[in-house]
C-alpha cells in the first residue's frame, strides 16, 4: 500500500503563487509516475500535471507555462509550483501515484481570491 500526504494549500490572491507538496510512503519502489489533479466545486476532477519516474513532465493546457511539477526521488515527494494563479484555479488539489495500482491523496484546498 501507498500513503500520500499533501500540504501547501491555502488562500492566495490572483497573480500569487503557492507550492504544493505530496509525500509518498509505503510500497513506493515501483512508481511509474506521480502527478496532480484538481476538482473545482460542481465540476469533475481534472488532470493537471504528471511527472514520470524518468522525469518527463506533462501539463494540462490550462496550467501550461504557469505551473511546474517536480520530484525529489530521494524523499518520494512531488511538488507543484503554481504561479500567476487565476480565480479558475480554485479547487481541491489531489496528488496521485501510479504504481501497480493508482493511489490518491486526501486533497488540499487552493482558493484564489480577487
Amino acid at each position: 500500500q501507498v500513503q500520500l500526504v499533501e500540504s501547501g494549500g491555502g488562500l492566495v490572491q490572483v497573480g500569487g503563487s503557492l507550492r504544493l507538496s505530496c509525500a509518498a510512503s509505503g510500497s513506493t519502489f515501483s512508481i511509474s509516475a506521480m502527478g496532480w489533479s484538481r476538482q473545482a466545486p460542481g465540476k469533475q476532477r481534472e488532470w493537471v500535471a504528471t511527472i514520470t519516474s524518468g522525469g518527463t513532465t506533462n501539463y494540462a493546457d490550462s496550467v501550461k507555462g504557469r505551473f511546474t511539477i517536480s520530484r525529489d526521488n530521494a524523499k518520494n515527494t512531488v511538488y507543484l509550483q503554481m504561479n500567476s494563479l487565476k480565480l479558475e484555479d480554485t479547487a481541491v488539489y489531489y496528488c496521485w501515484l501510479q504504481a501497480s495500482l493508482h493511489f490518491w491523496g486526501q486533497g488540499t484546498q487552493v482558493t484564489v481570491s480577487s
